[in-house]
């Protein structure tokens, strides 16, 4: 399992914040913090920038990156999951989320995706204790 390899890692996962489009969406109701996204904002997802798999402003960005303030509703509300975060591992895989889906069993590049009201109800009654388990 890798870089750009479009497969969900197995294992057993905190939220460790989330982001939210402010003049899209409400900030999830949580007890994981929650930090707005603007235009800049983006996540590393190339094993060579010293910034892999971490978020960022950055209007321009000599290295490959996903934005997250995007056109489409994935991101209007999303979770940071600790795979290979906040000490990454260069290759071994970034941006790996929780999200909103495109359309029912439509596929990911590697993030989870859900209906948004079921996001909400992930976000609203996670707890310290709350693990995301992929097996």
């Amino acid at each position: 399992m890798g870089e750009g390899d479009g497969i969900t890692p197995i294992g057993s996962f905190q939220i460790m914040g989330t982001g939210f489009r402010a003049d899209r969406v409400r900030p999830p109701t949580s007890q994981v913090p929650a930090l707005p996204i603007g235009p800049a904002d983006i996540w590393s997802d190339d094993a060579t920038d010293p910034a892999y798999n971490h978020g960022l402003s950055a209007r321009a960005h000599p290295f490959s990156h996903e934005r997250l303030f995007r056109a489409d509703h994935l991101y209007d509300v999303f979770a940071i999951l600790d795979f290979n975060w906040p000490l990454a591992v260069p290759g071994r895989g970034s941006v790996i989320f929780l999200h909103h889906w495109r359309a029912p069993r439509h596929p990911t590049e590697g993030c989870i995706a859900f209906a948004p009201r079921v996001l909400g109800f992930i976000l609203e009654h996670w707890t310290a204790q709350s693990r995301v388990v992929i097996r």
